[in-house]
């Protein structure tokens, strides 16, 4: 059974820093990849697989172990190569932390985050960082990668209904349609080891590093 905590985290308004960032999917858009709901849906696995194989690794080593943070943060600082998705990613993690340092502040062990941030020690990478301060706050290490999943999902359908390529109800039934995956995706990938992160959406990474190359966006990535 989740914890209140968790659902708190996943609620829409737990201020992540997630909302300026659409995973790429504005790219795609105006890139000409993604037109319709079907377009949206197969972005989407696409997104799901590559937060599997790539963000999870460091999501769960990092929440195994958050002694290893500034070692994992750095492999993720060499394995993300797009100066895009860099940039995305350390703004989303140390926005991450940030709330949840300020929410829970009750929390001793999650201290240390932010002070790793002013000493420079880390970079703040979202995945390695998540699995950091969700250990830190006590939830489950599946609990953790799940979450991370349903964040991944839910930040491509928020910025699909934003970007106009359908409705709210009409995300929420993709979502739905999306479900199944979720759960083979953490099956396939949940306790994998940082060392294992693979690259597997190289065409869903190639269209969000032209992001900033756009003439005119809504999002920051």
């Amino acid at each position: 059974m989740l914890s209140f905590r968790v659902l708190q985290l996943a609620d829409s308004a737990f201020p992540a820093g997630a909302l300026p960032h659409s995973g790429g999917l504005e790219a795609a858009v105006q890139l000409g990849e993604v037109a319709g709901v079907e377009d949206v849906i197969a972005f989407g696995r696409q997104a799901l697989w590559q937060a599997g194989r790539g963000a999870l690794p460091f999501v769960a080593s990092a929440h195994e172990a958050r002694e290893r943070l500034p070692e994992l943060d750095a492999r993720c600082h060499a394995f993300v190569t797009g100066r895009v998705q860099r940039q995305a990613s350390i703004a989303q993690g140390r926005a991450f932390v940030a709330a949840c340092a300020r929410s829970f502040p009750d929390v001793a062990a999650l201290a240390r985050l932010p002070e790793l941030l002013r000493e420079r020690a880390i970079e703040g990478h979202l995945p390695p960082i998540f699995g950091a301060a969700l250990s830190a706050l006590g939830v489950t290490r599946v609990e953790a990668e799940a979450l991370y999943l349903h964040q991944t999902v839910r930040g491509v359908l928020s910025a699909a209904v934003r970007l106009g390529r359908m409705g709210p109800f009409e995300a929420q039934k993709v979502q739905q349609t999306l479900a199944p995956l979720m759960d083979e995706v953490l099956s396939t990938c949940a306790g994998t080891p940082a060392e294992q992160a693979t690259q597997v959406a190289p065409l869903v990474e190639l269209l969000g590093a032209q992001q900033d190359r756009l003439f005119h966006r809504l999002f920051q990535s």
